[in-house]
């Protein structure tokens, strides 16, 4: 019977009155004994229980009411919680412009006004295309969408521990590198070939530089000045047209215009062998994959020697129609870059080589209108080429060698005779011909101008980076070899710290 009489509607005891009322009613409860039968409970004054067991009673209800009304206030928070959010919810759908969002005058504006300075935009005057462009940045009328379909996200206020917006510091800008305008060194070339077709010139590992005069071949160390022939072939094999060093910085490949190639060793002047067989007509380009040696001839062929091999020709790549002028395996070896004279440029990959069958090539590019000799392959991007056309192009191209796509083509305004790459910054050095012969420092992917270098007076034909990646050696028709210090100085390797030799040190710890 007490059971039934304490199930109270909890949810109605949320007044303070409503407790007070409650608790002076529990005041007169009787509670009857464990011994009298009465199945009931009386109100009366004489059978009351005892003050403590009132007291222990009305805190027992005081503390259910009050959980009641705190989690009734929870519930409340929660809801209003909810509703706040669904309010600032855009419920908007994406195909329902929102009207609040819109800026109707200038809606009108693009839909009324706007039709018709774009039709009068062809017989304006520059001035007055340059007056509207300027005006329609002032008032933000550069906005290409009427409709919105939703509000703009609301300006972030400014926390109390951040700098006002007026005072707060612009992040300092990387200081621009310097470039001397001047060449470091100058030396005399006589006898220089004013071929733009030919390779007269190559820095090796070992840091020393051969160039090609007429029939003779010279060696400059960078390291201490010094200069020694290599060697002095006859009329009937000479000119010399290409120069090229093997990866090892010992060896070189001379191309020759009987079509031979010869392979020196530089530290003991010898000749040690003859590739013969392969060409038709002058060898006029050279480059290294590892032990094989590519070579590029009048005769349109492209041909893989092994060095190690009596039988050199190991593969035969044909596409070209015209001269071979420009070679360059990739980083990776496992593509070839060639161009030629036909205004063609080729992608080969190593892959689809074959010694039974013509060689197919992995993509036939003919962007260019000239002969196609700078070649240079990106140092830190393994499937970009960049590529330079001859004078009625005037063009560097760049190029995506696994798809073939022309990623960017900037005319120069002159002819484009090679290409280096920096590799340490992300720039291209390139060196041209009439009118200006100058080397152009260009900031990829930009293509904006940082320097321009002038010096030489005649068309800057060969170009060849130092082992240390900043000095540049070129060659140009003037007979005149210049150096610059055109990608910086090379960075000094910290020295690995020291550490305490103990031993058996190879041996694992289990702690």
């Amino acid at each position: 019977m007490l059971k039934e009489e304490t199930m109270t509607d909890f949810s109605a005891l949320n007044s303070p009155k409503r407790i007070l009322s409650l608790t002076k009613e529990r005041a007169t409860v009787s509670f009857p004994d464990s011994d009298d039968k009465v199945s009931g409970f009386a109100i009366s004054e004489e059978h009351g229980p005892k003050p403590s067991e009132v007291y222990g009673f009305v805190g027992s209800i005081s503390t259910v009411v009050t959980t009641g009304f705190s989690s009734r206030l929870s519930r409340l928070r929660l809801q209003e919680q909810i509703h706040q959010k669904r309010n600032s919810r855009e419920n908007l759908d994406r195909f329902i412009p929102n009207r609040a969002a819109m800026d109707f005058d200038y809606a009108h504006y693009m839909l009324m006004g706007g039709k018709v300075g774009k039709d009068d935009s062809e017989t304006s005057s520059p001035a007055k295309e340059a007056y509207r462009k300027q005006l329609a940045e002032i008032f933000n009328m550069n906005r290409g969408r009427i409709l919105a379909f939703k509000n703009k996200p609301s300006t972030p206020a400014e926390g109390i521990f951040e700098e006002p917006s007026s005072v707060r510091r612009v992040k300092p800008s990387k200081p621009q590198r310097y470039i001397p305008q001047t060449s470091e060194k100058t030396l005399d070339a006589p006898g220089l070939l004013d071929d733009y077709y030919a390779n007269l010139l190559d820095w090796g590992k070992t840091n020393v530089l051969a160039i090609a005069l007429e029939s003779s071949v010279y060696l400059y160390d960078a390291s201490d000045g010094s200069t020694s022939e290599l060697g002095n072939f006859y009329d009937e094999d000479g000119p010399v047209t290409s120069v090229s060093w093997a990866p090892d910085g010992q060896h070189i490949a001379v191309g020759l215009h009987n079509s031979d190639v010869q392979l020196w060793d530089t530290l003991a002047n010898k000749h040690v062998r003859t590739l013969q067989g392969g060409h038709h007509s002058r060898v006029g380009a050279l480059d290294w994959n590892n032990h094989i040696l590519t070579s590029g001839g009048n005769d349109g062929l492209i041909i893989n020697n092994d060095v190690r091999i009596r039988s050199h020709i190991v593969k035969t790549y044909r596409g070209h129609h015209g001269e071979v002028c420009g070679l360059k395996w990739s980083a990776s070896g496992q593509q070839l870059a060639s161009g030629g004279n036909d205004n063609l440029l080729f992608i080969w990959d190593k892959s689809m080589a074959s010694l039974n069958s013509p060689t197919q090539w992995l993509h036939r590019l003919e962007d260019h209108t000239a002969a196609v000799k700078a070649l240079a392959w990106c140092p830190y991007q393994s499937n970009l080429l960049a590529s330079g056309g001859g004078l009625s192009d005037q063009c560097i191209k760049f190029w995506n060698t696994h798809t073939g796509a022309c990623l960017n083509s900037v005319n120069t305004g002159s002819q484009v005779c090679s290409l280096l790459w920096n590799n340490n910054e992300r720039e291209l050095l390139s060196s041209h011909g009439f009118t200006d012969n100058q080397l152009t420092v260009w900031k990829y992917p930009s293509m904006v101008k940082i320097a321009e270098l002038f010096g030489h007076t005649s068309r800057v034909l060969f170009m060849a980076k130092s082992p240390d990646g900043c000095t540049v050696a070129s060659a140009a028709a003037d007979e005149t070899l210049k150096f610059w210090n055109v990608f910086g100085t090379p960075e000094v390797a910290k020295p690995a710290p020291k550490t305490n030799w103990e031993p058996f040190a190879n041996i694992a710890r289990i702690r």
